[in-house]
């Protein structure tokens, strides 16, 4: 899953007046909101294709493009960006209403797919997924707002619940998808494509929102002005990982100094924008911000790797490799909904402890295919069981949240989650980028090409894919401790 999904803990603009309801008949597909709900939710489902289909393309995008050793870095540069972009988005809607930052957000998102579809070289389609990234840090939260304004409070579960439906069918298809037009048109038509498919969903949705959510929320009011010392905290946080990432990739004595600059900004910005106690692990709501981003970003960063391991080192096509992660989608959605049932509720946080087990196991089992006598179908199962131990914390963390946060915090709180998850998403991937690098990992991408696609597995470099997927295992068995703690009566 992508940090781009939808989520409910996404930290938007409260609204002033909510929409006259009396005033309105039926659904979210009625007359009324037809073409707003068909527009918006396309958008969202397009935009979860691309993150799902993404990491398909890429083993064979960073083998043409001889960068296997940025691989790791062509995932966390979106995070990175997007850090920033949620910040900026969530204040430029507030002032100026959404559209601005959902027309330059489209805008920037497409332009990033076009400059990685079209990518000489990989620090250009580096730059590309950074670009998307900021991209879709600004129309995540965006559409949240225009969710705020356009519709009625009792639309609102309906149109988010088609947020969270919408990324259940790119889930199960988008890695299969992907495969098939990487094998048959090219890894490049994956990133170009969908820049075209998005011309519809927005041709219906922006006359409606120009309509029901342009402007501020309340046009009688002065307009605030921008909180600055936030926006250099986010802008802190974006550079400090980059830097970092820039370090961890070339591991050397020079990369002491961006590393220690990256440290530098990182510390303060994470300590002005995370609650205090996060650091520590301490009970209650810091544990919960916490565990957001120790269960996203092992996840994540062992997640990138599974189809570039698949592909060179058991010979697998794009679109098997694809295939590995498809159940994911499902059992992701399972979890979500099986947490999300009244009588389960009391024990909440045995069942965090539950799916943070259930993660750490789906992640060290995934490198056991490097052994030929495992069966590849391996990994398929694990991260079944991984996706659904997934669904069950995430969407836990975000029940506690609101469940210990006092209202007039729900925001800045709300806004640490999202936080926590893109730094360690970023963080992570770096770490785990260099530690491929440092074990022989840029030499996969060239054995493989040598070898041919049968046999990726002679002459390969099984230490620098373990490498990765065993230590995030190890932070997600921290993980399952910090649920332990989430409890803030313990």
């Amino acid at each position: 899953m992508s940090a781009l999904e939808p989520r409910d803990d996404v930290d938007v603009p409260p609204l002033a007046v909510d929409a006259p309801a009396a005033a309105e008949s039926g659904g979210v597909l009625g007359r009324s909101y037809r073409a707003l709900s068909i527009g918006i939710v396309s958008v969202v489902f397009l935009i979860a294709f691309e993150a799902t289909a993404v990491g398909t393309a890429m083993p064979v995008a960073a083998r043409e493009l001889h960068g296997i050793p940025l691989y790791a870095f062509a995932f966390s540069a979106y995070f990175t960006t997007s850090l920033f972009a949620m910040v900026l988005s969530g204040q430029w809607a507030d002032r100026r209403g959404p559209l601005g930052p959902l027309a330059a957000g489209i805008s920037a998102f497409a332009a990033g797919l076009l400059l990685c579809g079209t990518a000489g070289t990989m620090w250009v389609f580096v730059a590309g997924r950074a670009v998307q990234g900021l991209g879709g840090g600004l129309v995540i939260v965006a559409l949240y707002v225009v969710i705020s304004r356009a519709y009625p409070k009792r639309l609102q579960p309906s149109i988010l619940a088609a947020f969270a439906a919408s990324w259940v069918i790119p889930s199960v298809v988008g890695p299969l998808a992907a495969g098939s037009v990487t094998e048959h048109l090219g890894w490049r038509w994956v990133f170009i494509g969908i820049p075209v498919l998005v011309v519809f969903p927005l041709a219906l949705a922006l006359p409606a929102i120009r309509r029901r959510a342009a402007g501020p929320a309340d046009p009688a009011a002065p307009v605030e002005p921008y909180d600055r010392r936030r926006i250099m905290l986010a802008l802190g946080i974006s550079l400090g990982a980059a830097l970092l990432q820039y370090a961890g990739q070339e591991l050397n004595w020079f990369a002491l100094l961006p590393a220690a600059v990256g440290v530098a900004l990182l510390v303060p910005a994470v300590r002005g924008l995370l609650p205090p106690g996060t650091g520590r692990a301490a009970r209650g709501l810091p544990s919960v911000v916490l565990l957001r981003g120790v269960a996203a970003g092992s996840f994540i960063a062992a997640e990138s790797f599974v189809p570039l391991m698949l592909v060179t080192q058991r010979g697998l096509s794009p679109t098997m490799a694809g295939f590995s992660l498809a159940a994911g989608g499902g059992t992701w959605a399972l979890g979500s909904y099986v947490q999300s049932r009244p009588r389960l509720e009391p024990y909440r946080e045995r069942m965090m402890v539950g799916g943070m087990v259930l993660v750490a196991a789906a992640i060290a089992a995934a490198p056991s295919v490097l052994i030929d006598s495992v069966p590849v179908w391996t990994v398929a199962v694990a991260w079944a069981f991984g996706c659904f131990g997934m669904g069950v914390v995430l969407a836990s963390t975000s029940v506690l949240l609101l469940k210990l946060s006092a209202p007039e915090e729900a925001g800045a709180n709300s806004a640490a989650l999202q936080i926590s998850d893109g730094l360690s998403n970023v963080l992570l991937l770096a770490a785990g980028g260099a530690a491929f690098s440092a074990l022989g990992g840029g030499a996969v991408g060239a054995v493989h090409d040598a070898a041919g696609a049968g046999a990726g597995a002679a002459g390969s470099h099984p230490g620098a894919f373990a490498v990765v997927f065993l230590p995030m295992a190890g932070v997600a068995l921290v993980g399952a401790w910090v649920a332990a703690r989430v409890r803030a009566d313990a």
